[in-house]
């Protein structure tokens, strides 16, 4: 149900024409104490369906904004995968786990084209010296940093997406950690509030403890195949180059009538060493091509600010 138009609103009662008709007949061939009676069964009758159409109202706002309360943004599984479709902003997100090797690069392209990204960390990355100065140089050039969880944890099964493979209990620890080790780095929750969950894989249940802890799920929009940066020779099919990636990328834009507007793109700090052809040194072009195109490239908390 997208569009209210196309909504059967028979279902709700005509209650004032209903109690009219039938209270006029009836009040006429029964006695006083019989009428008041009536009357009452009126009054609750009334209430009930004065209440059903609070609630049908109340729905219908609710589903007009995704159920999520930001008509604007995409949304799936409680989680925003998309900005606003009418600006020409994009967000560059990354990940780093163990592997983030691309740091380095990466800040230095952003210093040398004065731009702006969005950069969530596990614990297993903050316990590395080389990774802790990285991010503390991220954050003095005007980054975004937050949490990529503290375990990077699998939270559901691959292929039934709604069975849970942790608690919450679990989550909210792991959390936890995470956010006190980002405190270290004076990177506190309420600045910080957009997560980006482990392996980029989540469902409702994840989206709503987050939202419980002060967070907002976000995932990468999907379509490009950005994501299979981190995919290497020997897996067969499922490898994809940089020059495949980087040819999806450009070949979306141009086919989506909407463009890469509030796209959140996600390119990978680091990869496995038997990748040897990395996305993130595609960057330079990436950013000077849509530039050229009108497109401004932003922080997440910027793409969506109104959330």
């Amino acid at each position: 149900m997208k569009n209210s138009r196309f909504i059967n609103f028979s279902f709700i009662p005509n209650c004032r024409g209903f109690l009219k008709r039938n209270s006029i007949r009836e009040k006429q061939s029964l006695g006083s104490d019989e009428a008041s009676k009536l009357q009452i069964e009126e009054y609750t009758l009334l209430r009930v369906c004065f209440i059903s159409l609070a609630m049908t109202c109340l729905f219908l706002l609710f589903i007009g904004s995704n159920g999520y309360g930001q008509t604007k943004f995409t949304w799936s599984y409680g989680g925003i995968i998309r900005g606003d479709q009418s600006e020409k902003k994009i967000a560059l997100i990354f990940s780093a786990d163990i592997d983030a090797e691309g740091l380095g690069f990466i800040d230095s392209t952003f210093q040398a084209l004065d731009v702006k990204g969005s950069f969530f960390f596990t614990g297993n990355f903050l316990k590395r010296k080389n990774n802790r100065n990285n991010l503390k140089k991220l954050l003095q050039h005007g980054n975004y940093v937050s949490s990529h969880s503290y375990g990077h944890l699998l939270y559901c099964d691959w292929t039934k997406r709604d069975s849970l493979l942790v608690s919450k209990e679990v989550f909210e620890k792991d959390m936890n950690k995470s956010f006190a080790m980002l405190g270290k780095f004076g990177i506190r929750k309420q600045h910080a509030k957009y997560f980006l969950p482990p392996y980029e894989w989540y469902n409702d249940s994840i989206a709503g403890w987050a939202s419980e802890v002060g967070l907002q799920v976000i995932n990468f929009t999907p379509g490009t195949y950005s994501n299979a940066d981190y995919t290497t020779p020997d897996m067969g099919k499922r490898y994809l180059s940089s020059d495949t990636i980087y040819n999806r990328i450009t070949r979306y834009e141009r086919n989506d009538p909407h463009g890469l507007n509030g796209f959140l793109l996600l390119i990978h700090a680091g990869t496995a060493p038997a990748r040897t052809d990395k996305l993130y040194h595609r960057l330079p072009n990436l950013i000077e091509y849509f530039r050229n195109k009108g497109y401004e490239f932003v922080r997440v908390d910027e793409l969506l600010k109104n959330k």
